[in-house]
């Protein structure tokens, strides 16, 4: 937050979050008026929010206040006349703060919030870390036949419980408890199509004569693999938090000041990014079964949102329909020894295993060990938390267990807030939505009349909300979709 100049009487108020461009263009605009702009960060200072709300009755950020008068968010002030700007201008510059100015974070909470995590990860190395890196290097690691099938870098169960007897001293007995401890703590996997799958180790001639492969051999093209994860593994919301984090904090480092581009090439060599890829090398081997509900909501929403950026410094933006449905079938991570794409995560998780834009199949069949892993339902919400608004971001940017649903609704809320969420005609009787909900129709209701119930139960309210209640109330209801601007994703 900007320091105030002592010889000022008043003040621009900008209500924004983190890596949001909109938000980055208002303050680029506000920085040239010679007036002092003092910025607060919502996404640090949660507690703000709901008197931001009551105060301007919009969901979306930026929002911007010239001493105790509302402008409205970036497109408000982009579009004000030059003599209200002026006048608004002037009225900073002679008048003093009025004592209904709009609130900024109290002294002991704005240190507090202060505290960023800068991706410091403490590793505890894992017991079984040191016998992993002996394990590679050993002779058992080879080439082994099944069939007609030649199986690169594997060894059988009965090979490692020899080279652990061998190597490392143990009795037989301790030496299949360690491989099935291998298998349990996703060091190693079962070679898939090499023999009977289950999750035991040692237990009958089948197990020690499957064939397996140490994690990080196991070919997958995630764009965290290539090393293994030797920590003790941390709780999977706490590692989702610090990822989002980290790299929300380095696309703001290079989001322009207009906001309307990302430098990825000098996002890609700043050492901040090289310190990201090493933490998300530890979801390899996070524990993803024992997440409840709202766990995995927040984790697998943030780690998507992540994994879009880092696939766009990998393999750049996708520009059309080809490379958007090749980004989002291919850009994976490896979490809890299972790869995930970005359609695994949305539509196999988040929508309840939900067939996705395209998709033929669901993306897990029945035998499909992430299928665990997916919600029981799809959850609408989602969707406003993977996308962000053209005009305005939801004033929340990475997701938390303890507050999901209430964040969830909020980020809806400002989604339909924009015009190109939503808009209303109450002339033509037309309403007219994002493609989003003619896309994933099923989530919100399948038929129209139960979509645009949906949408008004979760409209704050505004002119907008009332505008719809009256052309519901009164009848036939015209639905249509608005383009979707995939240009605007470029930057999210």
């Amino acid at each position: 937050m900007e320091k105030l100049e002592s010889d000022s009487l008043g003040r621009v108020t900008v209500y924004s979050i983190q890596g949001c461009p909109h938000c980055m263009q208002a303050k680029a605009t506000l920085g040239s008026l010679g007036v002092p702009v003092c910025e607060v960060d919502v996404g640090k200072h949660p507690e703000l929010r709901p008197k931001v709300k009551e105060l301007t009755g919009r969901s979306t950020v930026p929002q911007i206040f010239f001493n105790n008068v509302h402008i409205g968010g970036n497109d408000d002030l982009q579009k004000l006349a030059p003599e209200e700007l002026n006048r608004l201008v002037n009225m900073v510059k002679e008048e003093p703060l009025p004592v209904d100015a709009p609130p900024l974070p109290e002294e002991n909470q704005a240190e507090v919030a202060g505290r960023e995590t800068d991706g410091e990860f403490m590793c505890e190395r894992d017991e079984l870390a040191d016998l992993v890196e002996d394990l590679k290097h050993a002779s058992v690691i080879g080439s082994r036949r099944r069939g007609f099938v030649v199986y690169k870098k594997s060894f059988s169960g009965d090979q490692l419980v020899d080279w652990l007897q061998t190597e490392k001293g143990m009795g037989r007995i301790v030496a299949c408890n360690t491989g099935q401890a291998l298998l349990q703590k996703k060091y190693m996997v079962r070679v898939h199509g090499s023999g009977q799958q289950d999750d035991t180790f040692g237990k009958g001639k089948e197990t020690l004569e499957a064939l397996y492969r140490l994690l990080q051999d196991d070919p997958n093209s995630a764009l965290n693999t290539g090393q293994t994860a030797v920590c003790t593994p941390i709780k999977a919301a706490e590692l989702s938090l610090l990822l989002r984090e980290m790299i929300l904090k380095l696309f703001s480092e290079h989001l322009s000041a207009d906001g309307k581009s990302v430098d990825y090439k000098g996002m890609s060599v700043n050492p901040a990014f090289e310190r990201y890829c090493e933490l998300a090398v530890q979801l390899q081997r996070v524990e993803l079964l024992s997440l409840g509900r709202e766990e995995k909501l927040a984790f697998f929403i943030n780690i998507y949102n992540a994994l879009v950026i880092h696939g766009n410094l990998r393999l750049g933006f996708p520009t059309n329909m080809w490379q958007r449905y090749t980004f989002f079938n291919n850009v994976s991570y490896l979490i809890g020894g299972e790869v995930f794409t970005l359609q695994d995560i949305e539509n196999g998780v988040l929508r309840g295993n939900r067939k996705g834009l395209a998709q033929l199949l669901r993306p897990f069949s029945k035998t499909d060990p992430r299928l665990q892993v997916a919600l029981p339902d799809a959850e609408p919400l989602i969707h406003f938390a993977l996308n962000c608004g053209a005009k305005g971001c939801p004033p929340i940017k990475t997701y938390t267990p303890q507050d999901i649903d209430s964040q969830l609704r909020t980020a809806a809320e400002a989604f339909l807030e924009n015009d190109d969420g939503c808009m209303v005609d109450s002339g033509k009787r037309e309403v007219r939505l994002s493609q989003i909900f003619k896309w994933y129709k099923t989530d919100f209701g399948d038929t129209d009349e139960k979509v645009l119930k949906w949408v008004l139960e979760h409209m704050g309210d505004s002119p907008k909300k009332t505008s719809l209640q009256g052309i519901l109330s009164a009848g036939k209801t015209k639905v249509s979709f608005l383009p979707y601007d995939w240009g605007t994703n470029s930057a999210h």
